[in-house]
């Protein structure tokens, strides 16, 4: 009698996941044949191709003497900037860039160390005829960015610093645990409620207009083209590691406007050092030579796109 009820309890379980699983807003998501061609943007796409190989998705919105290139974060895409850059583009030319891998980008067998993405960005640059521009970069961008003004200091005017990583220490037995989860594979078997998780806990309350972002990374599993974005993103992983910034962030003499939200759960990161955003963000300020630190209140790591009215107005003041 015994085991028939727990059969009979099991079986009742079972049944229950089975109607959730069934029951998910994300069933109707219909999957990607290709990134390139079937992700939906909410400006009109542009492409480049660089010498080095890469071909780069870009959107080119707004005109005016300085042009602001912005850099997407960690398996992201140049549309998590889509509530910056109507605003923006109203006093300047604001192009949001995909990096090498991600996106509507080419994917490839790429490099992907931060030095990479900053020679590819010089090299996007270069091709639009753009001999210095202000760079602007959210998280993994935000180190990218700052890369690109320690190595090419004369091509970058001004920095944006979204939530930027690189300003958190992590000892080297922390650098090889990043490294030996950086994995394809890791990217690869995300389920939907994983997925779904991994993009709430990037905000302080994940507003409804970001869904198109998780169903985006939903279909996009199907993609014929999509080992090359897990592939980009795990390469990028043990970059991030492998080029730490904190220590040289007194070379960097640009000015630069750093903006974190005061419920960033991202940074610093919560399993591995934890502790404050605020002073993480306050270590980061101290070391940039010429630097002006906003936290913005109710925002979370995605601050440009959860705070993007107080983050735009910032922005405005400080490029002007």
């Amino acid at each position: 009698m015994m085991n028939f009820l727990k059969m009979k309890n099991l079986v009742f379980i079972l049944s229950g996941l089975l109607l959730l699983s069934q029951c998910s807003p994300y069933q109707k998501v219909s999957p990607m044949k290709s990134m390139v061609n079937d992700l939906e943007y909410p400006f009109s796409v542009k492409f480049q191709a660089l010498k080095s190989g890469p071909q780069i998705a870009y959107m080119d919105e707004g005109q005016g003497k300085e042009t602001l290139i912005l850099i997407h974060g960690l398996g992201s895409y140049a549309p998590a900037w889509k509530n910056n850059i109507p605003v923006l583009a109203k006093e300047m030319r604001v192009i949001a860039i995909d990096l090498p891998g991600y996106g509507k980008s080419s994917k490839g067998p790429w490099e992907g160390s931060m030095e990479f993405f900053a020679a590819s960005l010089i090299e996007f640059a270069d091709s639009l005829g753009l001999e210095s521009f202000y760079l602007g970069g959210h998280s993994m961008g935000g180190q990218i960015s700052l890369v690109t003004a320690l190595e090419y200091p004369k091509r970058v005017k001004k920095l944006v610093l979204a939530a930027p990583a690189g300003f958190e220490y992590f000892h080297p037995g922390q650098k090889d645990w990043f490294r030996s989860v950086a994995t394809p594979s890791l990217t690869i078997h995300a389920k939907p409620r994983q997925i779904r998780e991994n993009f709430a806990i990037n905000f302080y309350r994940m507003p409804e207009e970001a869904e198109f972002m998780v169903e985006d990374r939903i279909a996009m599993r199907s993609a014929e083209d999509f080992e090359g974005y897990a592939y980009i993103v795990s390469k990028s992983i043990k970059a991030m590691v492998d080029r730490p910034v904190l220590d040289y962030l007194d070379q960097i003499k640009q000015p630069c406007l750093i903006l974190f939200g005061t419920h960033d759960q991202l940074i610093p990161n919560r399993f591995l050092t934890g502790g404050k955003t605020e002073t993480i963000a306050q270590a980061g300020h101290e070391r940039l030579p010429n630097s002006e630190l906003r936290m913005l209140d109710k925002a979370g790591h995605f601050v440009q796109f959860e705070a993007s009215e107080s983050f735009n107005d910032e922005v405005l003041k400080f490029l002007r």
